[in-house]
């Protein structure tokens, strides 16, 4: 799906006063994890160098890249290094401090910009900016202490979700309030500034990838239905089986945000769908997303290729559909556990964790196994991804599930 482009804002670049970043160039990335890794990939694919910086040796990025700056984000000095060792630097989560995105942006480009970043690091900031601009999000208030909560939950009825305002995600920093008596045991475990949020009777989730380059065009994609299980990412499907009018709703809300914020790159845009078919903003996310994975396999144009077409300045890819997909995520649980909760390992290599059966989750030819190369697995932990694609998406959805169940 494509839109035309919007119109100046303040915070847009004249692409004409920019030179792109073409191939033999070097693209930084500040975070070290899998979204790295296969934003690298693509890096790679497209003839570009490949610099991340963050905390941990041994990262999944790591494993792509030309180097890795290994730092702490506080660690002016080793930013310094990195930005002047790359071209552009774009960001992997959101969780970078918006102080060191700020100090690179002094040497090099920065995109999306340390703005961006500093919006979404806070839930109370984000989800005002969005109610200023008449965008739909559920109803919240504002809760820096349990007599906060308590007038919240007054005011706003129950139940509720507590969320801290920050650094939270995959459900981390969230708990779930069913009635009043549960506000004082809530607060404690929360007890930072937090939202308190209607809990929206949901009839599904889904999220739009919109792209924005420096030109202003816009890119956006299929909207993707997705299903999550305690609060992480589950399975996801490609087109989302929702209606037409919703998608239209979703999509224009999407690209309403992202020319309101003005960045450069891409953004997910995840949003609640009611029984009655309007859609609310749960979160923004200024980066590839997890629910955008399928698009490596299903898209003309991958949301990693995406990303970095948007910040080195070159036209946007198309997002044309080839075929309908869906994508099951790969949890540490699916790896061979003990009773007492430890991975189980083959006398041979006591080292090493028992893996799954790689070879049955590949029985049918239609699935795809992405990893990204972690060598602890852990409960919770995101490893990988199984994508297929097929004549529909639920019958790829389908053959995604049995494959995982195979394992």
């Amino acid at each position: 799906m494509s839109a035309s482009p919007p119109s100046p804002t303040a915070t847009a670049v004249d692409a004409h006063a920019v030179k792109p970043i073409l191939p033999g160039g070097v693209i930084g990335v500040m975070g070290d994890g899998q979204l790295g890794r296969m934003l690298g990939l693509a890096a790679r694919r497209m003839g570009y160098g490949f610099v991340v910086f963050g905390p941990e040796a041994d990262s999944p990025a790591s494993h792509v890249a030309d180097h890795q700056i290994i730092a702490d984000y506080a660690d002016r000095d080793a930013l310094t290094r990195f930005a002047r060792s790359v071209d552009v630097i774009t960001l992997e989560f959101e969780n970078v401090p918006a102080q060191a995105a700020m100090h690179c942006a002094t040497i090099t480009p920065v995109r999306p910009g340390p703005d961006v970043l500093h919006l979404k690091q806070d839930r109370l900031r984000e989800k005002n900016w969005l109610l200023q601009r008449d965008l739909p999000v559920p109803e919240f208030r504002a809760v820096s202490s349990i007599d906060d909560l308590r007038a919240a939950a007054r005011q706003l009825g129950t139940p509720l979700m507590l969320k801290r305002a920050s650094w939270g995600y995959d459900g981390k920093g969230q708990v779930r309030i069913t009635d009043p008596s549960e506000l004082n045991e809530a607060w404690e475990q929360i007890q930072a500034p937090a939202i308190a949020e209607v809990l929206v009777p949901f009839a599904c989730e889904i999220s739009v990838l919109v792209a924005r380059g420096l030109n202003g065009n816009i890119a956006i994609y299929e909207p993707v239905w997705n299903r999550h299980r305690n609060q992480i990412l589950d399975l996801s499907l490609m087109p989302a089986p929702v209606d037409a009018a919703v998608k239209t709703q979703a999509v224009a809300v999407a690209q309403q945000v992202i020319e309101a914020l003005g960045m450069v790159g891409l953004l997910c845009v995840e949003f609640f769908v009611t029984a009655e078919g309007q859609v609310l903003i749960n979160e923004l996310a200024p980066r590839v997303h997890n629910s955008g994975h399928l698009t490596i396999e299903a898209c003309v144009t991958s949301q990693f290729e995406q990303q970095l077409r948007a910040v080195c300045g070159l036209p946007l890819g198309h997002t044309t559909l080839i075929q309908p997909a869906a994508m099951a995520n790969l949890l540490g649980d699916v790896w061979h556990w003990d009773a007492d909760g430890s991975a189980s390992s083959p006398a041979a290599r006591p080292a090493l964790p028992a893996p799954p059966n790689w070879a049955a989750a590949l029985t049918s030819a239609a699935v795809k196994l992405h990893l990204y190369g972690k060598a602890e697995p852990r409960r919770g932990r995101k490893m990988g991804h199984l994508t297929a694609l097929a004549s529909d998406a639920q019958v790829a959805a389908d053959l995604v599930q049995a494959a995982r169940q195979a394992l």
